[in-house]
């Protein structure tokens, strides 16, 4: 199911000022922002971490948002010294120079044909990864804790490789071990009714979100397709280090869901932007009692779905038996 339009509007808003890739160099050249955020996170004896960066980065403002999901957002840099905003491009091109999959890029409406083309070409995992801004944010996180890219050492952030992370994916069984992750919902936090089950379920039309804009709902005019050095898809996020931020799992959290459903269900990652999981079953729970068991997984996993989706937990169980694609956010 996907986000309600009051949703997609926080979203939007949020994404824009608090996902920027770059946010590095802030904290490197920034120093009054960032100097507000150090007094915040001591006042609160935090920790600063990949988390606790990105959104104090978003509190004090430091990027412009847009107007709509649908253009290229370009930060505001008219604050910034000749220098600095020199700095600032340097760092961008290392960021996507150091980002080095393979990538297509085809028409919004082609994307999910030329990606079942990829599929069976045997180069790869192919991922659809959106328009220009989204393919920024997919690498930004890859590079988010690179030294090398933003010249800068964050404290809280260590560079892994998809290795490490798959062989701390091995230890993990979902999703019994969700729960080891510090940033967890706990259970008492996940508040949603069971409730009871729809008479009626409207599903979305078929295929992956993350090949039109949030707002209108078209194509976006060029999508990007990386391929990914792995044959298995719930492999996909350990090479992009893609998570670990608000209520978005590590990334060997997400491997260990993603492989757990592909055994039960056939499951298979099509599309992955900066906040977002388009996954399609190969196999669809056939009794209520399934899916609802499957619904309250999903549920601690990525609690928006729930919480700022479908409502209830029958309603998301319902969807799940009645589309082989699932919608995934993390706001």
């Amino acid at each position: 199911m996907r986000r309600t339009c009051a949703t997609v509007l926080w979203r939007t808003a949020c994404r824009d000022v608090g996902l920027r890739p770059l946010f590095a160099f802030c904290y490197r050249s920034l120093p009054r922002p960032l100097q507000t955020l150090k007094i915040v996170c001591d006042a609160a004896s935090m920790t600063l971490t990949r988390r606790s960066v990105i959104g104090g980065i978003a509190a004090v403002g430091l990027f412009g948002a847009r107007g709509s999901q649908a253009q290229q957002m370009n930060p505001d840099l008219s604050h910034l010294t000749p220098k600095q905003r020199a700095e600032y491009e340097a760092m961008h091109a290392r960021m996507m120079a150091a980002f080095k999959y393979e990538r297509i890029t085809v028409p919004g409406a082609a994307a999910l044909i030329e990606w079942e083309k990829l599929k069976g070409a045997g180069r790869g995992w192919p991922v659809i990864v959106g328009d220009d801004e989204d393919l920024e944010q997919i690498a930004g996180q890859f590079t988010i804790a690179d030294h090398a890219v933003s010249g800068a050492t964050i404290p809280g952030l260590s560079l892994r490789s998809p290795d490490e992370i798959l062989t701390a994916a091995t230890t993990l069984r979902f999703p019994t071990d969700l729960q080891t992750w510090s940033g967890a919902y706990k259970p008492e936090d996940l508040t949603a009714p069971i409730g009871s089950w729809p008479s009626r379920v409207d599903n979305d039309p078929p295929g992956p979100t993350i090949a039109t804009d949030i707002l209108s709902g078209k194509f976006h005019d060029r999508v990007h397709i990386i391929l990914i050095p792995t044959r298995s898809s719930w492999e996909v996020p350990a090479y992009l280090r893609w998570g670990d931020w608000n209520a978005c799992p590590p990334p060997e959290y997400h491997v260990a869901a993603l492989r757990t459903w592909h055994e039960q269900f056939g499951v298979e990652l099509v599309g992955l932007n900066g906040d977002t999981m388009n996954l399609r079953a190969g196999r669809r729970p056939i009794t209520r009692q399934r899916a609802t068991a499957l619904a309250k997984d999903q549920y601690a996993y990525c609690p928006d779905i729930v919480d700022q989706g479908v409502g209830t937990v029958s309603a998301l169980a319902a969807t799940l038996m009645s589309s082989e694609w699932w919608y995934l956010w993390w706001d």
